[in-house]
């Protein structure tokens, strides 16, 4: 080997030797920055992850949230329904009130009608049966019976000793054989029938 080769030769090796540590070096600085930036990245990615956890809690209590909303909204719709379906049962209610009511008014201006039927027939009111003689031979505990001869011929019975007419007619379900007998109400004689209490057939009364 000449003297140029073994100095170049030389001087390459010490170069060598001399950029090593250097290289050594850096990529000794490179290390910590490199772990310092995967550090911020991971802070990064954890901070991210915590936001979109945090997203997704928010997310779900918005659901829930909104849900309850739906329940409550359900039950004010069967409130609203409940409502509505009282409302109608006290309208009708009220209109099964009214009919009778009406009915009732119908009853009493048809007994008043009667009454005052009986009071025409009976002279106004005039005639009436003594006190003394009524209780011997009248009442709930006199009864007799009326023939349907009787019913048919001009509507009149006798009966202790006094005549009677007929204002309201002979009801189909009653009997010619059935026990009945003659009461009095303000000056009113009714006809009632044993098997059918509560049910009076206004009478005339003649004296």
């Amino acid at each position: 080997m000449n003297l140029v080769g073994f100095v170049s030769t030389a001087v390459l090796s010490l170069t060598l030797v001399a950029a090593a540590p250097m290289y050594a070096q850096q990529e000794e600085d490179k290390t910590p920055a490199q772990e310092q930036k995967n550090g911020q990245q991971e802070d990064k990615n954890t901070q991210q992850e915590k936001k979109n956890s945090q997203q997704q809690d928010k997310n779900t209590q918005q659901e829930q949230k909104s849900a309850q909303q739906q329940d409550k909204n359900t039950q004010q719709e069967q409130k609203s329904a409940q409502q509505q379906d009282q409302n109608a049962q006290q309208e009708k209610r009220n209109a099964q009130q009214q009919d009778k009511n009406n009915q009732q008014e119908q009853k009493n201006a048809q007994q008043q009608q009667r009454t005052q039927q009986a009071q025409r027939a009976s002279g106004n009111g005039s005639g009436r049966i003594p006190d003394d003689k009524f209780k011997a031979n009248f009442g709930r505990e006199h009864s007799f019976h009326v023939s349907q001869s009787d019913y048919s011929n001009g509507r009149r019975f006798q009966y202790g000793g006094y005549s009677f007419g007929f204002v309201d007619p002979w009801p189909s379900n009653w009997l010619y054989t059935q026990d009945v007998y003659v009461i009095e109400i303000n000056g009113v004689y009714y006809l009632c029938n044993a098997s059918f209490p509560g049910v009076n057939l206004v009478l005339s009364f003649t004296l």
